[in-house]
């Protein structure tokens, strides 16, 4: 049955905007074929229509739940609606509100109209100042994280997307085929020449495989670093969306695991995946037991092939210093290299006086603010030269 009716094309038109406006990557090619599915399947089926457009406007299964969602608003039936509206009103305590779906915000914005500037009335053009000021971004990169307005950390967390994090790469003891490579592969030859009756015509070649090290991140998500935490998820998404071999910890009085979750694509449902599992959100710190919790049960597992580790926290920890150097005795001689990113270096008549920052403090490699973007793109830079060890004493004697 061929679709009929000439509001048909419109309303998917209408649709496809409003699926990419709210995130989806929907264009031409997607509405052409739309077109095409909808003269295939029954019209009057909805969940033909549905499979349909399905089929041709969603390319990857976390995108899925957000397109269910927008089809049943858009193409719903007012009458229903209506009369859904209607028995609310009778029995309100029988149609209690789910928790809306990941992405429903963005979908909420596409719905709404875009905003227009209200025309101003015709007046005497203003008097520019001809003042050197700095820019709004440059004031963005110097803002501490904790002073930032919800404005402005919206615009910190696109630019936080924005960062490469280019770690240094690292030869392994594997080897791939490369015909401009420096070795001669001899059972790449004796393959070769099986093809030619024996005969040796072409060498093959082949070169050592190169890659990052990996990086293994453990935060502190207790109450003193919420906002922190609030903008480091965002960069470790998208870090951990960016590259592989990336393990992420979160710990407050307990360590949880969720790499996984943040491997998500869409960050709205990574970040709500990533509430399900940790129970300990801006609560205590037991830096001690949440590191001796990672040496018992992860280190083996993540800190292999030389791993750069990333300790995110401020080092007060509720419990004092009780087996905090032990830990992290063996966490540093465990990894490549520990980098501890602490927001109270943004002080800068800072001293270690708390008992866990001193008991921390010997067995660091690097010892680093993160309380603004300018942190960030300097850890950007960091990670990107070669890895060095035992500067830790020297940090010592400059943070006494």
């Amino acid at each position: 049955m061929r679709p009929r009716g000439r509001y048909l094309a419109a309303n998917v038109m209408q649709f496809a905007r409003l699926l990419r406006r709210a995130g989806l990557p929907v264009g031409t090619a997607e509405v052409i074929a739309a077109q095409e599915a909808l003269a295939l399947v029954n019209l009057g089926s909805r969940a033909e229509v549905e499979t349909a457009l399905a089929a041709t406007m969603v390319h990857r299964q976390e995108h899925r739940e957000l397109f269910d969602h927008a089809f049943a608003l858009f193409w719903r039936d007012p009458a229903a609606t209506r009369q859904e509206a209607m028995l609310s009103l009778l029995a309100p305590e029988k149609l209690r509100p789910e928790r809306p779906p990941p992405g429903s915000r963005r979908l909420q914005e596409a719905f709404s109209p875009p905003r227009t500037a209200r025309p101003r009335e015709q007046d005497a053009p203003p008097a520019i100042e001809a003042v050197l000021t700095a820019s709004e971004r440059e004031r963005l990169q110097e803002l501490d994280f904790e002073a930032m307005s919800a404005a402005e950390i919206a615009a910190a967390k696109a630019e936080i997307r924005r960062l490469v994090l280019p770690l240094d790469l690292r030869r392994t003891r594997r080897r791939r085929a490369d015909m401009a490579g420096p070795e001669i592969d001899l059972g790449g030859t004796l393959r070769l020449s099986l093809r030619q009756g024996g005969e040796i015509l072409r060498l093959a070649r082949r070169r050592r495989v190169t890659r990052p090290p990996p990086l293994v991140v453990i935060c502190d998500i207790s109450g003193s670093m919420a906002r922190y935490t609030q903008l480091l998820l965002h960069f470790l998404h998208a870090l951990t969306n960016l590259r592989e071999r990336v393990h992420v910890f979160l710990f407050g009085t307990r360590l949880s695991n969720v790499t996984r979750q943040l491997r998500h694509r869409d960050p709205e449902v990574a970040f709500q995946l990533v509430a399900h599992i940790v129970p300990d959100w801006s609560g205590g710190t037991r830096i001690g037991e949440a590191l001796a919790t990672f040496n018992r049960l992860w280190a083996r597992r993540v800190l292999a092939e030389g791993a750069v580790v990333l300790l995110v926290s401020d080092g007060l920890d509720r419990e004092g210093a009780r087996g905090l150097a032990e830990n992290m005795d063996r966490l540093h001689r465990s990894c490549r290299s520990l980098i501890w990113l602490n927001p109270l270096l943004r002080w800068d008549g800072f001293t270690p006086r708390s008992q866990g920052i001193r008991a921390m403090l010997p067995y660091v490699d690097e010892f680093r603010p993160v309380h603004n973007l300018r942190s960030l793109r300097a850890l950007v830079s960091l990670l990107s030269r070669p890895a060095t060890r035992g500067r830790s004493l020297d940090i010592w004697r400059k943070a006494a």
